[in-house]
């Protein structure tokens, strides 16, 4: 889930950005002042604060509020192949790389008011034909990321021969939201422990017999 709002910049005045600086900092801080306060507290000049800029320097860079969320947007797409690669590097297995990536989709978002402030961004994304545009090239980015590792994942048998990986991959994107939005309102356990609960009780199934935990036999 990446969604991003920032206040109109007009009336600061425009000065060169930093050496250093790069794009993809202030797009990352823009993201952590975003679950911080929502969009009702977001301003520009918060994100300028967050890497130590005046807000005149992101009206230089990005041209206006639209622009800076349409950049976000855009990195977000981008993101969601590159975060598959580094997961599926950093884990023997294609499901642990799995597990991984579903987690880091919802990273920053590990309290009930952080999760809340970035589906109110969600919605706005939403009502904005261009920012929904590239919320519709995130979803599908990240779409295909998952499927990716559940066909190597069926391939490497770690999931029993004949399963719909397709269509698994539509569960897994379903309940990875749907297990954030569960948990900010029963307030249970972590995130991560929710989202892993889920994740697994959805893979269950398509595991191989000899990979699935068995059951204790039940007392008479």
């Amino acid at each position: 889930m990446n969604e991003q709002a920032f206040i109109n910049g007009r009336g600061w005045p425009v000065v060169a950005r930093p050496r250093g600086v790069e794009d993809a900092v202030i797009l990352q801080a823009a993201a952590r002042v975003m679950g911080r306060v929502g969009p009702s507290g977001l301003t520009l000049a918060a994100v300028a604060r967050e890497v130590g800029l005046v807000p005149g320097t992101l009206v230089q860079r990005f041209g206006s509020k639209h622009g800076l969320l349409l950049a976000l947007a855009d990195r977000s797409a981008e993101e969601a192949g590159e975060l598959a690669v580094r997961a599926r590097t950093a884990h023997p297995s294609a499901l642990g790389a799995l597990a991984a990536l579903a987690s880091q989709t919802l990273a920053g978002m590990d309290t009930p008011e952080s999760f809340a402030h970035h589906l109110a961004f969600l919605c706005t994304d939403l009502t904005d034909p261009q920012l929904y545009e590239r919320a519709l090239a995130v979803h599908r980015s990240q779409w295909r990321a998952i499927e990716g590792l559940l066909a190597e994942a069926a391939q490497a048998g770690e999931l029993r021969a004949g399963t719909d990986v397709a269509a698994l991959a539509g569960t897994v994107q379903a309940i990875t939201a749907g297990a954030g939005l569960t948990w900010a309102v029963e307030r249970r356990g972590s995130l991560a422990e929710r989202l892993r609960h889920e994740l697994d009780t959805v893979l269950r199934p398509h595991l191989p017999t000899r990979t699935r935990p068995r059951r204790e036999p039940e007392e008479s």
